[in-house]
């Protein structure tokens, strides 16, 4: 079986700079923004219409079952929606199969569950996380600062209706992870060396992927 880490992260916490790190040190790939992509062309829909779906909560109520095929009703929004959550977990799942790999959010923690991925959560203060994305993105700094603490929260309370609505779970609790890590004030690329040697250690080559 193949190994997989997932990087489940707050809005400004670092996990996609972590993510990109650790695939480089393990040596394997790396997956983000080339999963919108591949469901885009898949689906055929635009690539920012299925990163918008992806990042809220379905409008349709019913519970998703991984590998079991949708049935809703004739709403073309709603049809739309559960294509690209199907789409989703079949390409997470050839993702998994095909080699190592790092796979940053997209519920991969939990759609890849039966390939025993290690668990990554990444979180850190709002001051952190604040100043993160003004150093990463020209339009955070540009922002107010209450502006851009609402932005971030925004984000995170998207992303915990849909980790929820996907799994039944709640997003960034530490029993749903292997390892929670708290970026507040260190060094993403200080930190993700030490966290690739526990995996190299102790995960890598241990009866967890024999």
């Amino acid at each position: 079986m193949n190994k997989i880490v997932t990087i489940s992260r707050e809005f400004g916490s670092g996990g996609r700079e972590m993510g990109r790190r650790l695939a480089e040190e393990l040596s394997c790939v790396y997956y983000d923004q080339e999963i919108i992509s591949e469901i885009a062309r898949r689906t055929k829909l635009a690539e920012d219409y299925v990163q918008q779906i992806i990042e809220s909560k379905p409008a349709f109520s019913f519970p998703i079952n991984i590998g079991v095929t949708f049935q809703i009703s004739s709403n073309e929004l709603g049809k739309q929606k559960a294509i690209v959550f199907q789409e989703q977990c079949n390409l997470l799942k050839e993702l998994a199969e095909k080699s190592d790999c790092v796979i940053v959010g997209r519920c991969a923690d939990y759609i890849l569950s039966d390939y025993n991925p290690y668990r990554i959560f990444v979180y850190a203060n709002m001051e952190s996380k604040t100043e993160r994305c003004r150093r990463k993105g020209k339009q955070d700094r540009e922002m107010s600062e209450k502006e851009l603490k609402r932005r971030i929260l925004e984000v995170d309370k998207r992303r915990a209706e849909y980790y929820g609505f996907i799994t039944g779970q709640s997003w960034g609790r530490k029993h749903n992870y292997d390892l929670c890590v708290n970026t507040t004030n260190i060094s993403i690329k200080e930190v993700t060396p030490y966290i690739s040697q526990m995996l190299m250690g102790t995960i890598w080559n241990n009866e967890r992927y024999n």
